[in-house]
């Protein structure tokens, strides 16, 4: 919270001298708090954005006034932020100048983890609706270039997996990840690695993304990037020792919302590096919930001191199932 501005609202008898008077209203948010976590940035800040501007001004065209926003925010989120208004994005830090709306409304609405309930918006907007102008925005872009190196039609007999890569100190690495590529690649796959960070252009990641039939991760803010997924396409999560609950909330939730065919694979203890410091008796291995109680921050012990090295005997009876359903959804959709 304390990259968050505080704002004062006062109210006066005296009309201001309006520099610029608009005809749409104001929805004014802070981005202080969003530091390039795509998760956050969506989960924290375009979700409640779209769950707000249906709710309060369902239909109409809204202008943004954003605290906090940062040039390179701004610029990596341009296009998400177009789709809500086709007004000058207003920064409230360094306008100087008198703005005067016929309305306005200050800070954004939340409903749950990545979660836009249409009984609680006056439109019944829904999850689609917030994904289909951000399909279609990132979608006419990479219609325009040209060279991009990726399209559906590279490989007609290989589905394609998008294979979600962490590395260094993070947490939740996939420390056999090119095994696992090469059993991807054995069952049928052509196979896509991609490493995303902070800094990665949103429209590099969506052409990544869409480009397949098929996306693998574990669990992390990186796996934010299905919104970028195919609508039937197949999705799977590893998800580590301890994480299952924010696997769920967050990122299978996401993957249905936004129509992928989801599938899980939760780890067995032995493989996860956690066992390397702690014995099989330990709390830590047997029983997550337990040890980590209601200090959620003992939940660094399983986000970043964890990695996986996963059994390939195991996982491969995973990667053909998986295989089947992309096969499908590439011969149907290309």
């Amino acid at each position: 919270m304390s990259r968050i501005k505080e704002l004062t609202l006062i109210s006066s008898p005296i009309i201001p001298n309006c520099e610029i008077q608009h005809k749409a209203p104001a929805i004014v948010f802070s981005a202080g708090g969003l530091t390039g976590n795509i998760f956050h940035d969506f989960n924290d800040g375009f979700i409640p954005l779209f769950i707000t501007a249906n709710s309060i001004f369902p239909d109409q065209d809204v202008v943004l006034v954003i605290s906090k926003a940062r040039d390179w925010w701004v610029s990596k989120y341009i296009e998400i932020l177009r789709t809500f208004t086709k007004y000058p994005i207003i920064n409230l830090d360094n306008d100087i100048i008198t703005h005067c709306f016929p309305s306005a409304n200050v800070g954004i609405i939340s409903h749950d983890l990545v979660t836009i309930d249409s009984k609680l918006i006056p439109n019944s907007k829904t999850f689609t609706n917030f994904h289909a102008p951000i399909e279609k925005s990132y979608g006419q872009n990479q219609n325009q270039n040209q060279n991009h190196p990726i399209n559906f039609n590279s490989s007609k007999s290989r589905p394609i997996l998008v294979l979600i890569s962490r590395n260094g100190g993070v947490g939740c690495v996939l420390s056999n990840q090119n095994e696992v590529k090469f059993e991807a690649e054995k069952i049928g796959f052509s196979v896509i690695i991609f490493e995303p960070t902070a800094m990665t252009p949103m429209h590099k990641a969506y052409e990544s993304i869409h480009s397949g039939h098929a996306m693998i991760g574990i669990h992390g803010a990186a796996l934010t990037h299905t919104i970028f997924i195919r609508p039937g396409s197949v999705f799977m999560q590893v998800v580590p020792l301890g994480t299952e609950w924010a696997a769920e909330v967050c990122y299978a939730r996401l993957a249905r919302n936004v129509g992928s065919e989801y599938m899980e694979y939760r780890i067995k203890a032995e493989e996860s590096s956690l066992l390397e410091k702690y014995s099989e008796d330990d709390l830590v291995i047997r029983d997550p919930v337990a040890f980590r109680g209601t200090n959620w921050s003992l939940m660094n012990v399983y986000l970043k001191e964890q990695n996986v090295t996963l059994d390939l005997v195991k996982f491969r009876e995973y990667l053909k199932e998986m295989y089947k359903k992309a096969k499908k959804f590439m011969n149907k959709e290309g």
